[in-house]
């Protein structure tokens, strides 16, 4: 699979980026609530290894993927101009 693929979510952590469906602040109660339910569910993945949660990755899988990446930085790597460029 080619890294272009990959969206990496910090500390060596990567997803998919086609089956992002958002990346959103975690600060809300309403998004609180989400990874709760998700963290119910058996669907929440948490990438922070211990860090402060900085963004709530939705997966069109129904997965819910915390990390200690800000959601600007994900979002930047998300469009590309970071990890696609050739080095």
């Amino acid at each position: 699979m080619s890294s272009k693929l990959l969206l990496n979510i910090g500390f060596g952590n990567a997803v998919v980026k086609g089956e992002v469906a958002a990346i959103v602040q975690p600060n809300s109660a309403p998004i609180r609530r989400f990874v709760k339910q998700k963290k119910e569910e058996g669907l929440l993945i948490d990438s922070t290894m211990g860090k402060k949660l900085r963004a709530v990755i939705v997966l069109k899988s129904g997965y819910a993927v915390l990390s200690a990446i800000t959601v600007s930085s994900l979002m930047t790597r998300l469009e590309g101009s970071e990890t696609d460029q050739v080095t």
